[in-house]
């Protein structure tokens, strides 16, 4: 599922390497600790782009934590085959413990799945006490990857933007619109979120089908 562990010396995984670092180096003044996953549209790849990035970072010897953000379709528990039994939703409402509920994936990486999906995903994540979970995960760790769900469908990932570092916003090759991208930039710049760059997923490649690219905004 993820290339980063599969092939590490692939090219597709190289490129996740060169995202980590272009994310490291992309602010010379604020160091970028909490990075949000987004795309404009379901389908384009965030979640498997948000655990190869994370997997790239732990390798890198960070330590590293994911956290499925996605309170409405949420995956990562699936594709790290792990239980979601209790999650972040479960840690919000104070049902659970933090570190009862995060799930440790190697020695440089953890990962704290959804939970029960909630009714309010929007407050949820745009509560103080998510804020505050930011926060402790900042103090705990190098780099805290959170995986949202898609722009144009709801306002979880605007919400989430204005307390991270910066956001990746993820769009597969041929099938994203043009429009559809323009909107999701239009609705991070709304908010004043700070765009890292982009990950164009799925590009023909002479050597591999599977292609990453990172852009910087400017």
């Amino acid at each position: 599922m993820f290339i980063v562990e599969s092939k590490p010396k692939s090219i597709g995984a190289e490129n996740y390497r060169v995202l980590r670092t272009n994310i490291q180096y992309s602010s010379f003044d604020n160091e970028v600790k909490t990075v949000v996953i987004t795309s404009s549209e379901p389908g384009e790849g965030k979640s498997t782009t948000a655990g190869n990035l994370a997997l790239s970072f732990a390798q890198a010897e960070k330590k590293t934590i994911i956290v499925d953000c996605d309170l409405r379709k949420p995956s990562l528990h699936k594709k790290f085959k792990i239980s979601n039994i209790n999650g972040l939703s479960d840690v919000l409402i104070g049902r659970e413990k933090l570190e009862v509920a995060i799930h440790k994936h190697n020695n440089k990486m953890d990962i704290l799945t959804s939970g029960k999906i909630p009714p309010n995903p929007s407050e949820m994540l745009g509560s103080k006490a998510m804020g505050r979970l930011i926060e402790v995960l900042k103090g705990n760790y190098d780099i805290v990857i959170l995986d949202t769900a898609p722009l144009q469908a709801v306002t979880d990932a605007q919400i989430l933007s204005t307390k991270a570092d910066g956001v990746i916003l993820v769009v597969r090759a041929e099938a994203t619109k043009k429009e559809s991208v323009i909107q999701a930039k239009s609705l991070l710049d709304k908010v004043g979120a700070n765009i890292l760059g982009t990950v164009l997923n799925g590009v023909e490649n002479s050597r591999k089908k599977y292609y990453y690219y990172y852009g910087n905004e400017g």
